[in-house]
């Protein structure tokens, strides 16, 4: 292959995957609009509603690991076509739902297909693309991905609202399909070959190579960085958004759309600015970090003690500070890159996934909870009153996040110091201690 084709074919490759990536991320976000919806179909509470959610975040995250050792397996490739097709099925699968245990099972392979997704493309980032263009186009993946999120906001409600349940969802299955034709065709795990397998690992391999990820302090940094920052935006824009500015803050369904696209859309803006600044001050990565996770806590803390509903603006202000969560969360498998080996990069990079949606699904079930604990009996909806005890409930994990990120980038810098005293000394910019 000669070398002027390499960064074009890399450019396409990349970009399918990225597409697989938008439709998994609109798969995952459909219901978010429809989440009134889907309580009025299936005659469900907020906690069963909560169901949904947590149990396609909770098969996400417990998938992330398997996924990764599957990835360094089997390469990308293969496990980007099957998780395709199983997120295809689920959806169409969904779209003819008529009870709640059919609608569970059907999202539960919408998780499961899900999370085959972003390990894979994430690998063939760092298999296609030069190291000095790894940080943005990660941030890019990332960013991008989250269009599927916009189209599952306004697009979406118009799909609801005009084709009907059945034929919305089954349109957005019908990507999937193309999508999966497209991967066969174009994906190639490297340029010497289609598929690319790595070591069999027997139990004791996988269990030594699960351990090695896990005890260097930069993927636990990285897990409580992804942890803390991205559970917000992502329970916002997946179920409780919506209901929280239309019966929380008395907005319109189209500005809570809106909202929520905007939401996105910051999470696009601020992609290649952080991917910019990790790669220019990586010893700041965590820092960086700890700056959003304070500034998303404060802005909620604003927002639920105000005096009544909130002003628009504020809302708008919330929203694009929620929406810095998103590739903040993404620092975190830079840290996973930069603290791994390339034969275990994507079981870290699983491991690390998993923070971000095990805070998500503990955050969405438990304002389920609180809201039907703080809603009387008898009532339509949900006050505002409750809204503002359940949000409330997202405090506590942005206080155990940030401690565990102080704790871990002590140890990460630390282990650097130790395992090359000379790159620690480049990134701190101090001379190595006697």
């Amino acid at each position: 292959m000669t070398a002027p084709s390499r960064p074009a074919q890399a450019m396409t490759i990349w970009l399918v995957g990225l597409a697989v990536y938008f439709v998994a991320v609109l798969h995952r976000s459909s219901l978010g609009v429809a989440g009134l919806l889907a309580a009025e179909r299936f005659d469900i509470s907020a906690s069963q509603l909560s169901t949904f959610v947590v149990l396609q975040l909770l098969i996400y995250a417990l998938m992330q690991v398997p996924v990764g050792l599957l990835v360094d397996r089997f390469g990308p490739r293969r496990v980007l076509l099957t998780g395709t097709l199983i997120l295809t099925s689920a959806q169409l699968s969904f779209a003819f739902a008529d009870s709640y245990l059919w609608a569970l099972s059907a999202r539960f392979f919408v998780g499961v297909g899900d999370a085959m997704t972003f390990v894979c493309v994430l690998r063939l980032v760092t298999t296609w693309f030069p190291i000095r263009r790894i940080p943005l186009m990660t941030q890019l993946t990332g960013v991008l991905g989250q269009l599927g999120a916009v189209a599952a906001a306004v697009p979406m409600t118009w799909a609801l609202s005009t084709l009907g349940w059945t034929h919305a969802y089954i349109a957005t299955a019908a990507l999937g399909g193309v999508l999966l034709v497209a991967t066969l065709v174009v994906v190639r795990d490297s340029a010497e070959a289609r598929s690319v397998s790595g070591p069999m690992l027997g139990l004791a391999g996988i269990k030594d190579s699960l351990k090695a990820s896990w005890e260097h302090p930069g993927t636990r940094l990285g897990f409580w960085m992804h942890f803390s920052t991205q559970f917000s935006a992502t329970v916002l824009g997946l179920l409780w958004g919506y209901p929280f500015f239309v019966e929380g803050q008395g907005l319109s369904s189209a500005t809570a759309g809106l909202l929520l696209t905007v939401m996105v859309l910051s999470i696009m803006a601020f992609g290649p600015t952080f991917a910019w600044l990790i790669t220019r001050w990586p010893w700041h990565r965590s820092t960086l970090v700890l700056l959003v996770v304070a500034s998303i806590a404060t802005t909620w803390a604003v927002v639920l003690a105000w005096p009544g509903a909130a002003p628009l603006w504020m809302l708008v202000v919330l929203v694009v500070i929620c929406g810095m969560g998103g590739p903040a969360s993404m620092v975190g498998f830079d840290l996973g890159r930069t603290s791994n080996p390339v034969f275990r990069v994507s079981t870290a990079t699983g491991i690390i996934n998993q923070g971000g949606f095990l805070a998500s699904l503990t955050t969405a079930a438990l304002i389920g909870l609180l809201l039907d604990w703080r809603t009387p009996d008898g009532v339509s909806g949900y006050p505002a009153e409750a809204f503002t005890w359940a949000m409330s409930a997202q405090f506590v994990l942005w206080a155990i996040g940030a401690i565990q990120i102080w704790r871990y980038r002590r140890k990460g810098r630390a282990r650097l110091l130790r395992d090359d005293p000379e790159l620690w000394s480049q990134q701190s910019g101090r001379p190595v201690p006697n």
